[in-house]
């Protein structure tokens, strides 16, 4: 891709485009370029599961970060990293994750990444736990941990900028569930209700899934639209969450198991 300099904080280029796996795979990579200032974003899709990955790097230092990677898709990461020029440095899970495997670990072993979490999270594996309101630097890049409990009991956000990475704590036109890892409903409350939705409006909401083919949110938007936060009060967000009916995730066990040792068998 050509990078040109660009005024500070606006939108110099935005691309969307596929990019289909090999034939074994039915996995198909929806990836959002924008040049933003100086830093290189982008969203990648996976199909199987609706799990969002995001790559950021610094477009002068050329240092990127990986934030919620599915292992599957670790090739195709390393492949975009090579394309652009870009040094991994750091991984970061939001969450042990029930849905999908972590390419945390897998990651570590072909580019020496360090792997990164919250402080609140059972796995031994990670070797860099933030605490709640701690920057990790990407070059010139500050990245901020907001401890976000609900979904599970470790769950954290992360905000660059005015970019939004939620995880599983906020999804556009959702949120969470509650009902497995230690899940809560009050803490999912009180953690976006005090935390999240306290940004500024413009803040741009990129959630750890979704089902629907969203890509991006304001929290502005989901203030006004978001129908399980048109609430009146905790008690009412809590029976919302007590009647959602849904089904657990497919080798959710296997997947839980794993992820605490960040994708090892």
């Amino acid at each position: 891709p050509i990078e040109q300099p660009i005024t500070h904080h606006i939108v110099f280029l935005a691309l969307v485009f596929q990019v289909c796996l090999h034939d074994q795979s039915n996995v198909e990579l929806f990836i959002i370029i924008w040049y933003y200032s100086d830093m290189i974003f982008k969203q990648v899709f996976d199909t199987k599961t609706s799990t969002y990955t995001y790559v950021i790097a610094s477009a002068k230092g050329r240092e990127a970060v990986i934030i919620d990677p599915v292992i599957e898709n670790v090739k195709e990461y390393i492949e975009l990293l090579k394309e652009l020029d870009l040094k991994l440095v750091k991984v970061i899970d939001t969450h042990i994750h029930a849905d999908h495997v972590t390419g945390a670990s897998k990651l570590k072993q072909a580019t020496n990444c360090v792997t990164i979490m919250g402080e609140h999270t059972p796995s031994e594996a990670v070797e860099i736990k933030v605490k709640d309101n701690e920057l990790i630097k990407i070059d010139d890049l500050e990245i901020k941990s907001i401890y976000t409990p609900g979904h599970t009991s470790e769950s954290y956000s992360f905000l660059l900028e005015n970019y939004l990475f939620s995880g599983d704590a906020l999804l556009i036109n959702g949120t969470g569930r509650t009902d497995f890892q230690n899940g809560n409903s009050k803490d999912s409350y009180h953690s976006i209700f005090d935390k999240l939705l306290k940004l500024p409006e413009d803040t741009l909401l990129y959630p750890g899934h979704d089902y629907n083919g969203k890509k991006v949110s304001t929290i502005g938007n989901e203030k006004k639209f978001n129908p399980r936060l048109q609430v009146k009060n905790v008690d009412e967000y809590i029976e919302i969450m007590a009647n959602l009916n849904i089904s657990k995730p497919d080798m959710m066990d296997i997947n839980v198991s794993r992820n605490i040792e960040l994708g090892v068998n």
